[in-house]
């Protein structure tokens, strides 16, 4: 089975083609960092518009490259949401017209079960059920992973996601769009200890994840023209390590059936926070499946495997699926306090 996916939904556009032996018979990523760098931030129109013209040049590439035309493939797979519903609009109307005039089915699939399911497609001896950590620019969720297409959310963020919250310090140093890398760089170069900064939530009850009060006490220390920006970035990078292990051991705790720790998003290619988690993973017992750093950011590849995983499991899914901004990977989570939450 050959699946072509396609992937949408922020600032990322990408196509792959995979096979249901796990093989990445081509893939492609275009990144959108020279549209947005001025704005320091992702603007959704203007990622909307460089998907329109990126994708289809991007799907024809990379049929060329893997010596294949549309009718060898067996399925097409887009991503539906969530995420900037403009953009993932724009992946999942081309994906199901390529499947109409291809005549072929289409998959829509849920971006965050791609994420969920990523690792496997470059580890065959993970096995269910195992805890996943997604830490991204969108998202921050800790994430029981029973099997395909059953999941129980533990925990996720009551105001903002760790990766936005990499973004707007690197926004608040200077240090350019995206933030997390150049975060981890600055960060290499400073002394954790010079700024102390909050840990929200670290050692609480509550199972779920803050990171906006952490963004304001960077402000602040900014603000003061005190601390070198390298010591900020140094002690920023510290205390969202703390948080993200503090609930992490609390999830896993929580959730003792996990044969492994994965963490997915793009934040998981973070070398501070790995080190810390493959520590955290040791500590209990498990260990630590992290994919490389490639299928960690948003790609085509796990959108495509997650469609071959569904279909493998029998699972169904309306290929007229309207794009989704929100789409829980757990319905039946209860709600959590807070605004902004990403369900």
């Amino acid at each position: 089975m050959i699946v072509l996916g396609l992937e949408s939904s922020c600032d990322e556009t990408a196509v792959a083609l995979v096979t249901a032996e796990r093989r990445i018979l081509a893939q492609r990523v275009a990144s959108q960092v020279e549209v947005h760098a001025p704005f320091g931030g992702v603007v959704p129109e203007l990622a909307a518009r460089a998907h329109v013209e990126r994708l289809t040049p991007m799907a024809d590439a990379v049929l060329a490259e893997a010596g294949l035309v549309l009718a060898d493939v067996d399925a097409i797979a887009a991503t539906a949401g969530p995420g900037l519903v403009g953009a993932v609009m724009v992946g999942l109307v081309t994906g199901q017209a390529l499947a109409l005039g291809a005549e072929k089915p289409f998959i829509p699939v849920n971006h965050l079960e791609a994420h969920a399911l990523s690792p496997r497609l470059v580890d065959p001896s993970l096995r269910f059920p195992y805890l996943l950590l997604l830490v991204s620019g969108g998202h921050c969720q800790l994430v029981g992973v029973e099997a395909v297409g059953r999941y129980r959310r533990l925990a996720t963020t009551i105001d903002d996601a760790a990766g936005e919250a990499f973004d707007k310090v690197a926004k608040l140093l200077g240090l350019g769009f995206p933030g997390g890398p150049a975060v981890e760089a600055e960060a290499r170069l400073g002394d954790p200890a010079a700024v102390p900064l909050p840990r929200p939530l670290v050692g609480s009850h509550e199972p779920h994840f803050s990171f906006a009060g952490l963004k304001t006490a960077v402000l602040r220390a900014v603000e003061t023209g005190r601390h070198a920006p390298v010591d900020i970035a140094a002690g920023f990078q510290e205390a969202v390590t703390a948080c993200l292990v503090d609930r992490t051991a609390r999830a896993l705790e929580a959730f003792p059936a996990a044969t492994a720790l994965v963490a997915a998003g793009g934040v998981a290619a973070n070398g501070a926070i790995r080190a810390a988690l493959a520590t955290l993973a040791g500590q209990h017992g498990v260990r630590l499946v992290v994919p490389p750093p490639a299928l960690c950011t948003d790609n085509a590849a796990m959108v495509a495997w997650a469609a071959i995983e569904r279909r493998e499991a029998g699972l169904a899914d309306d290929p007229d699926m309207a794009a989704r901004p929100r789409w829980p990977l757990d319905p039946a989570a209860e709600p959590v306090r807070g605004a902004g939450v990403k369900a």
